[in-house]
């Protein structure tokens, strides 16, 4: 396929993104019309990497639709005003345009390629064969439970009871519940950027304001206490920190996090919010710190984890919420009415999860020592390209690369790079390489690299990525 189809593929794949509409699929016509190349130098195909960002406003379909009817469709405020999010819509385009023949490299999703491992595939296999198939408690089943305060005492240092736990369909489920929970209109959520792309729309969905503090490549994207003590105010409700951290990969030290909680110790109305999503998935000498663990921390801390990462069962949809007694019964007493209780089947293998050995055992260490050698090979070839930053993951499965060097360079064949999504759709485009613009995790400087995937697909997008900045002019010393 031509880059030319490419991006007529792109441009009715954004545009159906920003409709809430499925993907096209470039080898089927809709009605008798096939999906036809326009020239690249086009007014609507400058618009492109604008699109990208217009995805992230209220779109005119929203209402227009509705407009030819008598009858009112028109969607909520509430439901108009969330963005979408780029990481599902870049990895779903980039399924698409493989479906339609352009061979992809895919650096989007922030999923392991690791296949469950077997002896957790199995349990759920055995679930349903033994027909635990039906509900389970809305809070999760009681073994699981169990297992997930044992592993919190071995692993975290937090003695938790059944009571003070709640399993959910995904840590993603846990994250909002708990702001529901526990924010009120008006209230203001901080939450340090770059950040996961999910957090400031479930904090608007629970009428909060989100308060970003924009941290430095130069810090390892960590949060300076004194610009948190700057930013908090006595509507200041929740702080939220992700460490191993989505999408740079840096990791808390405890040092930092015991001056965080200090500030935080000064405000009776601040609670923390801990995504602790990526905890095993970190790279020697970093260690995994508990907020909650922290002196006078347990009783302000929300803690969420779950399975999707560590132990590969993103599909599975497993994660969990440990509080207080009772901001955990307000989150179930949620869950009750919005899904109930999560997968018989999946609990069942989250338990043999639970039971793999401290940290996920063996087998999440080989996982962890293939993404480590990934990491070494990525950090040391961007290194290497001139007007690139890099800092250094300790933790996860991503790079937050700067690439802002490149921002005013115009490429030939394509136009003007300006941000982050006008770049990530030239690197799609042109060299077909998916990866995430910075702008929809909070700084427009960066591209989220995903190096969940095989060293062989690494190194072809490295090849690719170099080749991509060859011909662009780098417009800043760095």
């Amino acid at each position: 396929m031509s880059s030319q189809t490419s991006a007529a593929v792109i441009s009715s794949a954004f545009t159906a993104a920003a409709r809430g509409e499925p993907f096209p699929d470039s080898k089927k016509p809709i009605g008798s019309i096939r999906f036809q190349p326009f020239p690249l130098s086009s007014p609507s195909y400058c618009k492109i990497s604008s699109r990208i960002c217009a995805m992230a406003k209220p779109n005119d379909a929203e209402t227009t639709l509705s407009s030819t009817s008598s009858v009112d469709t028109s969607l909520s405020p509430r439901v108009k005003s969330l963005k979408p999010s780029k990481t599902m819509v870049i990895t779903d385009l980039a399924s698409t345009l493989v479906q339609s023949g352009v061979p992809v490299i895919r650096l989007a999703a922030g999923e392991p390629d690791f296949d469950t491992p077997r002896i957790v595939a199995e349990a759920g296999i055995n679930a349903i064969r033994d027909g635990f198939t039906r509900y389970s408690l809305n809070a999760g089943i009681t073994e699981l439970r169990e297992a997930i305060c044992h592993k919190l005492k071995e692993e975290n240092g937090l003695s938790y009871a059944p009571d003070q736990i709640l399993v959910s369909n995904g840590a993603k489920q846990s994250l909002l519940q708990a702001v529901l929970a526990v924010c009120s209109p008006g209230d203001e959520v901080i939450i340090p950027a770059p950040y996961w792309v999910s957090y400031t729309e479930q904090a608007r969905l629970a009428d909060a304001t989100p308060v970003i503090i924009p941290t430095k490549i130069s810090d390892n994207f960590l949060l300076n206490p004194k610009d948190l003590e700057s930013k908090l105010t006595g509507k200041s409700r929740l702080l939220i920190l992700c460490s191993p951290s989505n999408p740079t990969g840096s990791v808390y030290p405890k040092s930092l996090l015991e001056e965080i909680a200090r500030i935080v110790a000064k405000h009776p109305r601040l609670m923390v919010l801990s995504d602790e999503i990526y905890e095993h998935i970190i790279y020697a000498p970093a260690t995994h710190t508990s907020f909650a663990s922290l002196p006078n921390m347990y009783e302000r801390t929300l803690t969420v984890n779950g399975f999707s990462k560590a132990f590969a069962m993103t599909g599975w949809r497993l994660g969990y919420l440990a509080g207080p007694k009772h901001i955990v019964a307000a989150c179930s007493k949620l869950q009750g009415q919005v899904s109930s209780g999560a997968s018989s089947i999946a609990q069942r293998a989250g338990v043999a999860a639970l039971g793999l050995g401290k940290a996920g055992g063996e087998t999440v260490a080989e996982m962890v020592k293939a993404y480590r050698e990934r990491r070494d090979f990525l950090v040391k070839s961007f290194r290497e390209m001139e007007g690139v930053k890099i800092s250094e993951p300790q933790g996860a499965f991503y790079l937050f690369i700067d690439f802002s060097a490149y921002y005013g360079s115009e490429a030939e064949g394509f136009g003007l790079i300006h941000d982050s999504s006008s770049l990530a759709l030239y690197f799609l485009d042109k060299f077909q390489v998916a990866m995430v613009p910075g702008d929809a995790f909070g700084d427009d400087t960066c591209i989220r690299i995903s190096y969940a995937t095989s060293l062989d697909v690494l190194r072809a997008a490295v090849v690719k990525i170099r080749k991509a900045l060859e011909p662009l002019r780098t417009t800043v010393s760095v």
